[in-house]
């Protein structure tokens, strides 16, 4: 009982962040990296089906190695792998961490309020929520989703998760989870957020191990 009454509670927190993910008027705030004109304005092509791909992800904390796999989730992987060649996660920091349930990352204000300016449709959700699953963070409006991300800490997050299967998953950790727990572990203030922020020093893709 008080297992299922934390759940409901660390879901609940969840829930409100991720509304707030997007400013009213839909659109996630665009970040600098928009001027540049080298990242994506508006939604990217869908990756190929049967495509996956490796994301090495360096981070203050360690090496994260992702597998995104396009047959879970084309639209939203085609985007993530967008925005990882164009170098728009480098840099940004992990603006939420849940000890038990998710860390948050993707936005380059490190607010929990960016994006990259524009959103992607939604997609069928595919695939199951558990530790190490890769998911995209989204608020309650459809087709909400932009640059932010989340990294599942514990199956029984799946509780919540399930309940409402309204975020996208891209794929799960393949190598890292010692980093992952390093994150998650780092001191909060009363908002979730790293009080020494962690950051994503590069994010770089490639094709997937054997």
């Amino acid at each position: 009982m008080e297992a299922s009454r934390t759940l409901r509670t660390l879901f609940a927190g969840f829930a409100m962040a991720l509304i707030v993910v997007a400013c009213s008027g839909g659109d996630a705030k665009p970040s600098q990296r928009d001027s540049a004109g080298s990242c994506p304005t508006s939604q990217p092509a869908a990756a190929a089906a049967g495509t996956t791909r490796d994301v090495t992800m360096v981070t203050s904390k360690g090496t994260i190695v992702l597998r995104l796999s396009a047959d879970l989730s084309p639209i939203a992987v085609g985007n993530f792998l967008a925005l990882v060649d164009c170098g728009y996660y480098n840099g940004v920091i992990f603006h939420r961490v849940v000890p038990g349930f998710v860390i948050q990352g993707g936005d380059p204000e490190g607010t929990g309020m960016g994006g990259p300016g524009y959103s992607i449709k939604d997609e069928p959700v595919i695939g199951s929520y558990r530790r190490g699953t890769l998911a995209m963070a989204r608020t309650a409006a459809p087709d909400s989703q932009g640059s932010q991300f989340f990294i599942v800490l514990d199956d029984a997050a799946a509780v919540p998760l399930e309940s409402v299967r309204t975020y996208a998953i891209l794929g799960e950790v393949v190598s890292g989870l010692d980093a992952v727990d390093a994150i998650a572990a780092v001191a909060r203030d009363g908002n979730d957020r790293p009080i020494d922020p962690v950051t994503i020093v590069s994010a770089t893709s490639g094709p997937s191990a054997p």
